[in-house]
């Protein structure tokens, strides 16, 4: 029986095309779900074996629909990432015209990352936010019309039939997202040498300093830590999660001693996994 993989949809959306481009998936099934929090709840009924989602971009930050699920729910795993060099195109149904569109819809982080283009192409166009790229695609290509617009890559023209207005209206180049593979709560991924460990901390009461503490756990051990993003805990304004990204393997003694310490200063630490970096 082949593996499924759950994605963030529809079809031609670039969580589709990062979670095609890991090795370990050729020649499985792939499975597109409108939402993150869809995705992940297929992961954990079973319903597909792993899913894809994007977890932060090199302009825009981190993805807050995917953020909320690694302290919202019950624990996944993250098993492998993948990141992609994103590029946006206008797309509207054939006939269209830059200067007719009044509406142009597309995800939030897209949208971010192309407004200096939009004041200058499309300064009364309205916004409209979807969950994906590829949905921004699909939902003008259902309503048709020549005054609607989306952000997508260009694949997502080709597979709804649409046309492009206008290409590579990002406003920096050499944009990229990272994306990450979850599964069930399991056996840790291989250690590569070329390792990432990913976990949340949760605060223990108003200690002065807290995040200091926590992060010279990973400093006296040399654990270079290359990602730090709070969320809320949902407990009161003022009261976070931090979910902390660090370079080495749970195995590693360094990494694993620095883990361990973490105890001493966090009320509990949810493990997200140790996984290959990616390219």
């Amino acid at each position: 029986m082949r593996p499924r993989y759950g994605y963030l949809g529809p079809e031609a959306t670039f969580t589709e095309a990062a979670l095609r481009s890991l090795p370990e998936t050729a020649g499985a099934e792939y499975v597109a779900y409108p939402s993150a929090s869809a995705a992940l709840g297929a992961v954990r009924s079973g319903a597909v074996d792993a899913a894809m989602l994007p977890l932060e971009n090199s302009v825009e930050g981190g993805v807050p629909a995917t953020l909320r699920e690694f302290v919202s729910d019950d624990p996944l795993q993250i098993v492998a990432e993948a990141n992609l060099k994103v590029e946006f195109a206008l797309m509207g149904n054939p006939g269209a015209r830059v200067h007719t569109i009044k509406q142009v819809f597309t995800h939030s982080h897209a949208h971010g990352q192309c407004r200096r283009w939009q004041r200058e192409w499309l300064p009364a166009a309205q916004f409209e936010s979807t969950p994906s790229t590829a949905a921004a695609a699909l939902e003008i290509a259902q309503r048709g019309g020549r005054d609607i617009a989306a952000i997508a890559a260009v694949v997502a023209a080709e597979r709804y039939g649409l046309e492009v207005l206008a290409s590579d209206i990002g406003d920096r180049a050499n944009v990229v997202t990272r994306f990450v593979l979850l599964r069930r709560p399991g056996p840790l991924a291989p250690r590569t040498g070329a390792d990432r460990t990913s976990i949340v901390a949760m605060a223990s009461g108003d200690r002065p300093g807290w995040l200091v503490h926590v992060l010279d756990e990973f400093a006296s051990r040399e654990v270079p830590v290359t990602r730090v993003e709070s969320r809320p805990s949902g407990e009161g304004l003022g009261r976070y999660h931090f979910l902390i990204d660090c370079e080495g393997h749970a195995v590693d003694p360094q990494v694993r001693d620095a883990l361990v310490s973490l105890a001493l200063h966090c009320r509990a630490v949810r493990f997200l996994g140790s996984y290959p970096r990616g390219p």
